[in-house]
């Protein structure tokens, strides 16, 4: 990846909240979305990492 391509987000353009704010769709909380835009690539993987386990807990 060149310095110039951004970590694209994980929507899926299904948009709810779950109880704990975490978005049904793309797993994401309430915050994680909202500051998306301003995150570096550094900080979105980490927030995909969050997300890949946050996934695996919903498969449970």
């Amino acid at each position: 990846m060149t310095g110039a391509e951004s970590v694209r987000s994980p929507c899926v353009s299904v948009c709810a909240l779950d109880e704990c704010d975490v978005c049904i769709g793309c797993q994401r909380t309430v915050d994680e979305i909202m500051h998306w835009s301003r995150m570096s690539n550094e900080e979105r993987l980490e927030v995909l990492r969050k997300v890949a386990g946050r996934e695996q807990q919903v498969a449970l």
